[in-house]
């Protein structure tokens, strides 16, 4: 069913084009270097001790969202090790992830941003990717997670900043005060 949904989805992207050119807010020149130098996989967990307490602690959270138990551990794994690899709270990803796609890989926004971290389409066009990447969970959650670190750097750590920047909403606190609520009800992880 799932692939079924590819047709319609890439009719979707190209003809949200238009409106991703105008929202096109995440458009750094800064941060296309950032992104370029990230394409590739890495490894994560320092052992099988962490990796099976980080799933222990989130695959029950997440299948309320997500029913297939291997989409599950995809998210779950990218998600860990992007957001080791660039130092930014893998709970936060998930609190994001939440927010903006409802863990819903073929999720397109209004403005065209696609996936579970809903990535503008303009970016893999300016990497040299395909369109159909956005709606694979490692190069999703890659360029999301190295797009949401780039922001926190930038914003010194501030959440509600980088939040805001990473939603093309700089000012106005509805959507960060929303991923924080998230982030503290339904992803803090405690070890």
């Amino acid at each position: 069913m799932r692939h079924a949904a590819l047709p319609v989805l890439m009719l979707l992207l190209a003809s949200a084009l238009p409106v991703a050119a105008r929202a096109d807010r995440q458009m750094d020149p800064e941060l296309r270097g950032v992104l370029a130098e990230v394409i590739h996989p890495t490894q994560c967990f320092e052992d099988r001790y962490a990796r099976a307490v980080w799933f222990a602690a989130m695959d029950p959270r997440l299948s309320r969202y997500v029913k297939d138990p291997k989409e599950r551990e995809q998210i779950l794994h990218h998600v860990h090790c992007e957001a080791k690899r660039v130092d930014v709270p893998p709970e936060l990803v998930l609190a994001v992830m939440d927010v903006e796609s409802r863990f819903d890989r073929y999720a397109v926004s209004s403005a065209g941003a696609v996936g579970l971290m809903q990535v503008m389409p303009f970016w893999p066009r300016e990497l040299g990717m395909s369109n159909e990447q956005l709606i694979r969970i490692g190069d999703n959650v890659r360029m999301g997670t190295t797009i949401l670190s780039y922001y926190l750097r930038k914003e010194r750590g501030n959440y509600q900043r980088a939040l805001q920047r990473y939603n093309g909403s700089l000012g106005r606190p509805t959507y960060s005060d929303l991923v924080i609520d998230r982030l503290i009800s339904r992803w803090r992880f405690d070890q």
